[in-house]
């Protein structure tokens, strides 16, 4: 079983870099969809699963089904979610919440963004591998 195994978007792209150490699943641009197409068939076995999905998803995209069949397919001890940022991504906080408090899973909130309001700046990519260890 692997230790650690991060898996979603560009968020978890950016975290890898800070936790060299785990495998990444991940593609930057990628939606909560288009990561179970590509990536969903993969074992998601590990201690530790770090999860950054729903950034990229529209509206109208049933992001919470697709997250708790994501979820579903996760066998760890420990699985943490990156919420993505409240004031820029509402509706994906609250898919994400809801999906991470339904399955007992922590929720690692980022405090520092880059201008786009998206992506952590390094320092909250930093903050995110500190918490998630």
């Amino acid at each position: 079983m692997l230790d650690c195994l991060i898996i979603g978007d560009s968020i978890a792209v950016g975290t890898h870099m800070f936790r060299q150490e785990c495998v990444a699943y991940a593609q930057g641009g990628i939606t909560s969809h288009g990561w179970d197409k590509k990536f969903g068939s993969n074992k998601l076995e590990s201690s530790t699963v770090i999860i950054s999905l729903s950034t990229n998803d529209w509206e109208k995209a049933n992001t919470e089904e697709k997250l708790r069949l994501i979820r579903s397919k996760v066998k760890a001890s420990r699985v943490f979610w990156i919420e993505p940022n409240n004031e820029s991504k509402p509706l994906a906080v609250a898919h994400v919440r809801k999906v991470a408090a339904e399955y007992g899973d922590a929720i690692v909130p980022t405090t520092r963004w880059q201008a786009d309001k998206i992506h952590p700046s390094w320092a909250g990519y930093k903050n995110i591998a500190e918490k998630t260890k």
